[in-house]
């Protein structure tokens, strides 16, 4: 999660798709709400997490590599981190993540890439010395200016638009773009299958 941009104006109210229901509430509370469903699953989560998939009129993606100090150096993925506890919801919390990271202000979200279900379409994963783990959420957004991409670098030192081909083949031009992990390349393959069927 990046530090906030102090002297940004506030970004404007964006639309919410009737289909992410499920995630206009606290963190908290959806924890809370499906406690049921994730002991059934035996999933034990300290959080949620979002990603966010961003397509330019182009229709190629958004990717951004992670700074050389961070973990999974120098590895591309989408937007996205931690939803906070005062993050009003889930979605807000993909809102704030996607402009402090991108330097993008959402203007809708929907549809979402994963969902709740039955429990086979969660992402969980661990933070990076595996003590506390979390289930992100993916959606799709439109945002107010694709060209206004600004990276925090102590996250993010570079950002490519790639094509579904690219995506598949971890390579944009002559340059390799590997992918943090098979998880997050099958994430954004399937948001372009959903980007299609819109």
């Amino acid at each position: 999660m990046a530090a906030s941009h102090d002297s940004d104006p506030a970004p404007p109210d964006f639309e919410i798709a009737a289909s992410l229901a499920e995630f206009t509430m606290p963190a908290a509370k959806w924890l809370t709400r499906n406690a049921t469903k994730l002991q059934e699953a035996n999933l034990k989560l300290n959080g949620l997490a979002t990603g966010v998939v961003v397509f330019n009129p182009a229709g190629k993606v958004l990717l951004v590599q992670r700074a050389s100090h961070d973990s999974m150096p120098d590895r591309w993925e989408i937007p996205g981190g931690a939803v906070d506890d005062d993050d009003t919801t889930i979605v807000h919390g993909a809102a704030r993540e996607l402009r402090e990271e991108a330097g993008l202000v959402a203007r809708r979200f929907g549809p979402p890439v994963t969902g709740f279900g039955d429990g086979t379409d969660l992402h969980v994963f661990p933070n990076r010395n595996a003590t506390r783990w979390f289930c992100r959420f993916v959606f799709i957004a439109d945002v107010v200016d694709c060209e206004a991409v600004r990276l925090d670098p102590n996250e993010h030192q570079d950002f490519v638009w790639a094509r579904e081909d690219e995506v598949r083949g971890q390579r944009v031009g002559g340059r390799d773009i590997p992918i943090t992990h098979e998880t997050m390349r099958a994430i954004i393959l399937k948001a372009f299958r959903l980007r299609e069927q819109a």
